[in-house]
């Protein structure tokens, strides 16, 4: 009993533990996007669906003899593919597709590995009821989850912090060596039980669960996993794609099927029901209305709670439905199969039919209807409760999809996220938004008295608009680069022989800026607009002698923090000439980029100017621009000094690194 709890303990901690870690060491090499684990879910769910029907075969088709002899030898297989760091080669070059080059990159590194400690729990839970019959072999589930769980909470609290990313690596490289001869040891001792026929004969005997049962089970798995993804998408959105984001909805997604099959009393059926009904139609309700988009904490709470009722639910009827020990393996490959179609269908699907994150409004429609199908026999104030939270949750969802199309001229949707061009006012107020996810990118006014203005977080009181103000009279011709495109609006301050560089990732953003706007267009300098992540394609370009580099490549509210970091720095400082300043647009509501910025600055031995402008002018926003340089004299010009806030000091904070950050440093208390 020991060595089968501490074989499947190691490898879910393991398979959980690494999900983290090869997702930040890739994301920095697709743009810092959110949809990064998004994808990297769809790769670990498909994996732990064929390690499933793997076990699942291995259990039903196999004597114990040969399960254990064909599993051995795929284990020490395995280990030739270790240690598990990505090859450079899988950097995209800017026109690759990034969703086949991030699978692909998963499959050859760590494909083999996480396939066969994905198998672990479910065969050895069957090796386990035939070695012991009587016993509850579902324990071992809970025991499973459980280590997920602490893996999952470890990383961004013990490992994140003090570890460097490729030492994460190599450290999980030797654990899962660890775990393989732990997992050979329990097969051996598992053929040393000598009445296993016997065991097998009187397993056999259990009855079959029927194809309704198991679409059932399907169902259940789908619905959690894609709430689990669509919630997790909607919190990192708009605050940061960082794996610390990531982990908690996904701890809580584990947390429910530790508590549901751990006992049947930890799944109080009639109080939940009622509490899961309720929890839908305040999620749909919090989804819908807009006044809500940007109350942070509310939205947290909201969609962490509902996600925990929500998938008490699901978890808890399927630990109520499930089958007798023979049939455990098939259990399993149905709720993995759900599980895998429910992330495939929010990854892959998804983004490839619905023009903005409406999965979420879909999913809390469709978990409504699950409910009102479960509790149909029950009480009749169950079934009313049920139809009364799937009412609500269509309501709120076409209030949703409505809301976003008002004032809408396109919406498109990609990898990279969803893009919004809006048009409002008429006259000399009518004007065109750029909106990434929830945040403005970028405004035009239609007026042409207005039409070639800077204007948002541009304008000349900004950060930037001072900056170039003051180098124009200086310089002549300007050469400026700027990391994100959005409507293009510095390309305004563009004079004759001046060149604007604007790196983008996203191919849509180029579309939209040089079709339904016309800051590129209009301006009198030399406009380039090269595809790719700015910070590879900088990599491999020579140095540009730029007299400014732009970092203006947030979208919505998220972060990339690979180019927010003492390496990223360090690399834009020799794109720069003599004497050039990167400058930093760290405007966000809810994390003080600010010291972070200062910092880093110090570590590259440049200065750091902060300039916040409340925006009062008639066609600006509110803006923080950082400036960074090691020309003291130009920072020091009237026009910036005049307009420079003092840095607060954080000397307890650690400077952020290609290897280090920390997210709770940084949010606005």
């Amino acid at each position: 009993m020991p060595l089968f709890a501490l074989t499947i303990f190691g490898s879910a901690f393991l398979l959980f533990l690494v999900q983290p870690i090869i997702a930040k060491e890739i994301l920095p090499w697709f743009g810092g996007s959110a949809a990064v684990w998004t994808t990297c879910m769809v790769f670990f769910q498909c994996a732990l669906l064929a390690g499933y029907a793997y076990a699942d075969v291995l259990a039903r088709r196999l004597a114990p003899r040969n399960q254990t002899l064909v599993h051995a030898a795929l284990l020490v297989a395995s280990l030739a593919v270790l240690p598990i760091i990505p090859s450079a080669h899988w950097k995209p070059s800017g026109a690759d597709d990034p969703l086949a080059s991030i699978l692909g990159l998963l499959v050859v590194t760590l494909g083999l590995p996480f396939f066969l400690l994905s198998t672990t729990s479910p065969l050895l839970q069957s090796w386990f009821a035939l070695r012991f019959p009587g016993r509850n072999p579902y324990r071992l589930f809970a025991l499973s989850n459980l280590a997920s769980l602490l893996a999952l909470v470890a990383y961004p609290f013990v490992i994140e912090p003090a570890v460097a990313t490729r030492t994460q690596a190599q450290a999980w490289s030797i654990g899962y060596a660890v775990f393989v001869v732990l997992c050979a040891a329990t097969a051996w001792r598992n053929l040393q039980v000598r009445d296993m026929r016997v065991r097998e004969a009187e397993h056999v005997m259990a009855s079959t669960p029927t194809l309704g049962r198991q679409v059932l089970w399907c169902a259940l798995a789908a619905t959690s996993s894609v709430l689990l993804l669509a919630v997790t998408s909607h919190l990192t959105q708009n605050i940061a794609a960082v794996p610390l984001l990531w982990v908690v909805p996904l701890a809580i997604y584990l947390s429910t099927f530790i508590l549901c099959f751990e006992s049947p009393r930890l799944y109080p059926r009639e109080t939940l029901l009622p509490i899961a009904a309720a929890a839908l139609g305040v999620m749909a309700w919090c989804l819908a209305d807009a006044r809500l988009t940007h109350e942070l904490w509310l939205q947290i709470a909201v969609f962490s709670l509902g996600l925990f009722v929500v998938c008490m639910f699901c978890h808890g009827e399927l630990a109520r439905l499930k089958p007798a020990p023979r049939y455990l393996t098939r259990f399993y490959l149905m709720v993995s199969f759900g599980g895998a179609l429910g992330a495939a269908l929010a990854g892959i699907v998804a983004p490839l039919v619905l023009r903005a994150h409406f999965e979420l409004a879909l999913c809390l429609v469709g978990a409504a209807l699950l409910l009102a199908w479960q509790v149909r026999r029950d009480a009749i104030v169950f079934a009313m409760l049920a139809g009364v939270a799937f009412v609500a949750t269509i309501g709120c969802g076409l209030w949703y999809v409505t809301d976003f199309y008002d004032d809408t001229l396109l919406a498109t949707r990609n990898f990279y996220g969803v893009l919004r061009v809006q048009q409002f006012g008429e006259g000399r107020t009518e004007h065109r938004s750029l909106v990434s996810g929830t945040i403005m990118h970028g405004v035009q006014y239609e007026s042409p008295a207005v039409r070639r203005q800077p204007t948002s977080y541009y304008t000349t009181s900004s950060g930037i608009g001072r900056l170039l103000e003051t180098l124009h009279p200086r310089l002549d011709p300007l050469r400026v680069g700027v990391i994100g495109l959005g409507t293009g609006t510095l390309a305004a301050y563009g004079t004759p022989g001046d060149l604007y560089r604007f790196y983008d990732i996203n191919p849509a953003v180029i579309a939209i800026a040089r079709r339904d706007f016309t800051y590129l267009g209009d301006s009198e300098a030399h406009v380039e607009t090269p595809l790719g992540d700015a910070r590879l394609t900088l990599e491999r370009e020579p140095p540009a002698e730029l007299d400014v580099l732009a970092v203006d490549a947030f979208s919505s509210d998220a972060i990339p923090v690979h180019l927010i970091t003492k390496e990223a720095l360090a690399l834009y400082a020799k794109q720069l000439r003599a004497g050039g300043v990167v400058a930093f647009h760290v405007t966000n509501r809810f994390l003080d980029l600010v010291p972070v910025v200062d910092s880093i600055a110090r570590a590259n031995g440049m200065e750091a100017v902060w300039i916040h402008d409340e925006g009062e002018d008639a066609l600006a926003n509110r803006s923080d621009w950082v400036l960074v340089s090691r020309n003291h004299a130009l920072l020091a010009s009237p026009r910036i000094a005049t307009a420079a806030s003092a840095i607060p000091p954080h000397p307890e904070w650690r400077v952020w690194t290609d290897d280090f950050n920390n997210l709770f440093q940084v949010l606005r208390r």
